[in-house]
């Protein structure tokens, strides 16, 4: 079993588990991973997942003694990514948890998710650059929407890696820990958004991946148009109710 799910109460945990290839992904793996997101998606209780890697790395991308043996991940206009979940739109957020290496496919991998941990002595690049592999999981759309068009260019054209701390600057990453710790605060990070109301996070959630490429009174519109759905739903409402009997004032989330 090359991919791992761990249910830690209202998230799941999903693990890349090839330490011995710094979890690089072959198209076996890349099917298990497709899987266990669309199962997460599908299940009611778990609110947010972490993605993380075995073995001190997150992700070394394709395998490319299999790309090599003529077993290669599949590249095709129709269905998953080659990578698994590149392609998907999920309703729940997704944190990467990044230790060690996120490069070249793993480091599209972590671009897919919502949020990225990262330890300070982790490396991210397009590493792939060096041996003509292209990024055809996301990396050459997702990485400058990231980060913008400058810094996105350094590092696809020279494929040099880019530290956890250099990452936080560019805004690659959201959060840097010490070393080791990354999956530990990923976790916590996750579990504050398990304790939000839902229907309102998705909602603006779906409203911040969808809204590119629209004009923006559509953009605009559709923000709108979502936002109702939440308020008729009663969790507004409800939240507000709340507020006025003194939960989370000023700022403090520790009561809500």
């Amino acid at each position: 079993m090359t991919v791992r799910t761990d249910k830690h109460g209202d998230l799941l945990v999903i693990t890349i588990d090839r330490p011995e290839v710094r979890n690089a992904i072959d198209h076996a793996t890349a099917t298990a991973l497709a899987k266990a997101f669309r199962e997460f998606d599908a299940d009611r209780q778990r609110a947010a997942c972490v993605l993380t890697g075995a073995g001190g790395h997150f992700c070394a991308g394709a395998d490319l003694k299999a790309v090599a043996a003529g077993r290669g991940n599949r590249v095709t206009l129709e269905g998953d990514g080659p990578l698994g979940p590149t392609r998907m739109t999920l309703s729940k957020p997704v944190i990467a948890a990044v230790e060690g290496y996120a490069v070249a496919g793993g480091l599209e991998l972590a671009l897919w998710c919502d949020l990225r941990v990262a330890a300070r002595s982790a490396v991210f690049g397009v590493y792939n650059r060096r041996w003509g592999v292209p990024l055809v999981d996301g990396g050459t759309v997702r990485l400058p929407r990231l980060i913008g068009q400058s810094h996105a260019m350094d590092m696809i054209l020279t494929g040099r890696g880019v530290s956890g701390e250099e990452a936080q600057r560019m805004g690659l990453a959201n959060r840097v820990t010490d070393d080791g710790e990354s999956l530990h605060e990923a976790v916590r990070l996750a579990e504050t958004l398990t304790r939000f109301p839902q229907r309102c996070l998705r909602s603006d959630r779906r409203s911040v991946l969808t809204q590119w490429g629209k004009p923006i009174p559509d953009a605009l519109q559709q923000e709108t148009l979502l936002g109702r759905e939440v308020i008729k739903s009663g969790e507004t409402i409800h939240g507000a109710t709340r507020f006025n009997e003194g939960a989370g004032r000023h700022g403090d989330f520790s009561n809500i």
